[in-house]
């Protein structure tokens, strides 16, 4: 199923969500002028996990971390990730405030980073993507939004159609999803790339929990402000 576009209207402008979209575009078009380039330099920024429990240099790897947040291994890569941080992203940062969805959003990166370390230790692969931090503003919107409808794309054997369904049931189908395959892929090959899931279940795990200790629950939608009439 494909997210096309939510029904949660927002009161505020989310310029943070669209600055974090601009970044990770930025640094895909810094990736695709390097060329031939790109895999040695992805090797000495992106976050590998081997080279974590390695115990290098605590500073150097924490930068890479964050680093890694913001890079893509292809169109469809990126594509995919910024459609749903554009969808989804939105609506959190309008509930948690800017400065805190920024902060968010990131620590839900560094968690779903740890979380994919921990079950692949021995990954000399590159592990990059946005998706752990989405996959954050995902768990965190199932929390706060699970009614809201979103119009989505459902492929049915040789047909698609489109139809609004609640958010609970998108977002719940693809956790589990993400999280059969990622149990499934335990003790498979660590060092032939593919799809990071624990990272992904890390970060959902990561924003339903952080966005309570960020007061997302608390902070109710602000009522419309009132109509005025001239006579």
């Amino acid at each position: 199923m494909l997210p096309l576009r939510d029904h949660n209207p927002i009161r505020t402008t989310p310029f943070v969500n669209y600055l974090l979209i601009a970044l990770n575009v930025l640094m895909f078009f810094w990736e695709v002028q390097l060329g031939r380039n790109f895999e040695p330099a992805l090797v000495q920024v992106a976050f590998i996990p081997a080279r974590f429990w390695q115990g290098g240099m605590l500073v150097p790897e924490l930068i890479r971390i964050f680093v890694s947040m913001f890079l893509h291994g292809g169109l469809l890569h990126i594509g995919g990730n910024m459609l749903y941080l554009w969808i989804f992203g939105d609506n959190i940062e309008d509930r948690l405030g800017h400065f805190p969805y920024l902060v968010f959003y990131l620590a839900c990166g560094f968690l779903a980073t740890l979380a994919h370390a921990f079950f692949n230790p021995a990954s000399r692969m590159p592990s990059i993507g946005a998706s752990g931090a989405i996959a954050g503003v995902l768990g965190a919107y199932l929390i706060l939004f699970p009614t809201a409808r979103v119009t989505t794309l459902i492929p049915i054997i040789f047909f698609i159609i489109v139809r609004e369904i609640p958010a609970v049931f998108l977002l719940g189908f693809w956790f589990v999803i993400q999280f059969f395959s990622g149990w499934g892929s335990l003790g498979a090959a660590q060092d032939t790339g593919g799809v990071a899931y624990f990272a992904h279940i890390g970060g959902f795990v990561a924003g339903m929990i952080l966005v309570v200790l960020f007061g997302g629950l608390r902070r109710s939608r602000r009522p419309p402000p009132p109509q005025w009439y001239g006579y």
